[in-house]
């Protein structure tokens, strides 16, 4: 009786554990490490490191700061981004209640009330404000950044767990192009300050956050990045991209410790850019995420990204991905003082596996300046 007491209580740990797995509440920083996301990378798989040519480059890779074609002060310029869950949570349900529901999306604890009225989903969105002058070789802004998850499980006691961060400070960044701009070396400076939430907590109760809840902390935050461009036909561009490059770690601003560090990763890519008619052009691009294997949880097949951009006549956009297991696109548009981007792209919600679960998101895009 002993023994199958003990094999019950294995059983039941055992289904305990795989269940808090299932949705492993982070911040994905293996597949998705940008301080600051754009919705024209993640469009096409977020494999950036070689395209990056606008003001997103600062954390995308600086170096493509060499190939940015305009001057521009972006008076706005801002990403925002939820996930097919928090969408269908909030305006589930009869019409009283959307209202509500919009609002609480904003808040841990208004997550938390949605999500017990629909367990086993998952709550995301992201928030990024970027203003910024930009112009060759050089970039100057400071940046906003937020992002949120969270979700219930299906068990009757399941937890609410959740993810909370908030990113602010400013930042510098810097251009050398070498050899007839054929070899580009860039770096940014960030001044980070840091405030993060993570944990889990009982399903049924009132959330608030506390400041002995919070880990906040500052470091500066450098990003350096390098490209080399044969200038043959198709222009094919080899480069690469480290975060954290002097592996900084926060500073404990409160009682509760640091908040997780920026790792220091290293991403690279490849791609080419054959001319297509006279205004038409294709750009190509695979980028493999964390080549030094520091996300050692994730699996490999998860850090490969693949991303194909149209673009005619500078002006109009259309893009197609695959990133983190999962297929993305979009669409933009862009004139001397508008940007705007349209972006659908997918996250897989399991620890280390392959094409475990697909989280669904829709992204927006827009700058505007002169």
């Amino acid at each position: 009786m002993n023994s199958i007491r003990c094999l019950k209580t294995l059983f039941t740990l055992s289904a305990m554990t795989l269940s808090l797995n299932v949705f492993s509440i982070d911040f994905e920083d293996a597949i998705f490490p940008e301080l600051a996301t754009s919705a024209r990378a993640l469009a096409i798989g977020n494999a950036y490191v070689s395209k990056a040519d606008d003001a997103s480059a600062v954390y995308y890779n600086p170096a493509g700061l060499g190939t940015v074609r305009k001057t521009h002060f972006h008076i706005s310029n801002f990403h925002f981004e939820v996930n097919k869950g928090l969408i269908s949570n909030a305006t589930g349900g009869n019409m009283t209640k959307i209202m509500g529901n919009a609002m609480d999306a904003f808040s841990l604890n208004g997550q938390r009330k949605m999500l017990l009225e629909n367990k086993g989903s998952i709550n995301h969105q992201r928030f990024n404000f970027l203003p910024n002058f930009t112009t060759r070789y050089f970039s100057l802004g400071y940046l906003f950044s937020k992002r949120t998850r969270s979700t219930i499980g299906t068990a009757e006691d399941a937890l609410f767990e959740y993810a909370d961060r908030r990113d602010h400070g400013p930042y510098a960044a810097l251009n050398l192009s070498l050899f007839g701009g054929v070899f580009k070396v860039g770096a940014s400076a960030t001044y980070l300050n840091r405030n993060e939430v993570q944990g889990e907590r009982d399903a049924n109760i009132e959330f608030a956050i506390r400041d002995d809840d919070t880990k906040k902390g500052s470091a500066l935050i450098v990003v350096a990045g390098t490209k080399l461009t044969l200038p043959i036909k198709f222009l094919p561009t080899f480069s690469a991209k480290m975060n954290n490059a002097f592996q900084q770690k926060f500073s404990v601003g409160s009682t509760n410790g640091a908040p997780t560090d920026v790792v220091n990763s290293v991403d690279v890519g490849f791609s080419i850019t054959p001319q297509i008619g006279k205004v038409v052009r294709l750009h190509l691009e695979t980028n493999y995420k964390d080549i030094t294997g520091l996300h050692s949880g994730v699996s490999t097949n998860r850090k490969i990204t693949f991303g194909a951009e149209f673009d005619i006549a500078r002006k109009f956009f259309f893009r197609f991905g695959y990133g983190d297991g999962w297929g993305s696109g979009g669409l933009g548009i862009k004139s001397q003082t508008l940007e705007f981007d349209l972006t659908t792209y997918a996250v897989d919600t399991t620890t280390n596996e392959f094409r475990g679960k697909e989280d669904r998101r829709f992204a927006l895009s827009a700058s505007y300046g002169f």
